[in-house]
């Protein structure tokens, strides 16, 4: 079973962010209802079990944190992304790691598109601008164990297991 720990998050208005974006990007979105921060991709794994005993030893976030502003990784961009930059997310990661659960080279955000092509980069860079002090949405403060199923369509995730 392929698994990964991952915190749901809240867009206040995705809609409107595809709309913009889609006009300058092409690429497969994320649907809403499976939008997440991923702290640790497990793979692979033979069993959720002691994967669900090490998240119990956590503690969930203490409140929502802030998602604000937009990016993207790779040259050519090919994740287009809500950032997040709030110094408890680091905590949190170390004590996961403290806990047995090591989060590799983890960099706190929402994957919103997968891209196959900017098609125009003026107004690509003049969305970023126009988004890059605004509060997007939020991470909410549950961790949850999730299964994730790939389909032709996308993936299906199974939450297996939480922290409220």
């Amino acid at each position: 079973m392929r698994l990964f720990i991952a915190s749901p998050v809240l867009i206040y208005n995705y809609t409107q962010l595809r709309q913009d974006f889609s006009a300058v990007l092409k690429g497969r979105w994320v649907e809403e209802n499976a939008l997440h921060l991923t702290w640790i991709f497990l793979g692979d794994q033979p069993a959720a079990e002691p994967w669900r005993k090490k998240l119990r030893h956590l503690t969930a976030l203490e409140a929502p944190i802030p998602l604000q502003g937009l990016g993207s990784f790779g040259r050519p961009p090919r994740v287009f992304h809500l950032k997040a930059h709030d110094p408890l997310l680091y905590k949190k990661a170390r004590e996961m790691k403290n806990n047995g659960l090591e989060p590799y080279r983890f960099t706190p955000h929402v994957t919103l598109c997968r891209i196959e092509k900017i098609v125009n980069w003026r107004e690509y860079k003049k969305l970023l601008e126009k988004y890059r002090e605004e509060i997007l949405g939020e991470i909410l403060p549950e961790i949850a164990l999730y299964e994730s199923t790939l389909c032709k369509g996308g993936s299906i995730y199974r939450k297996i297991e939480s922290i409220v």
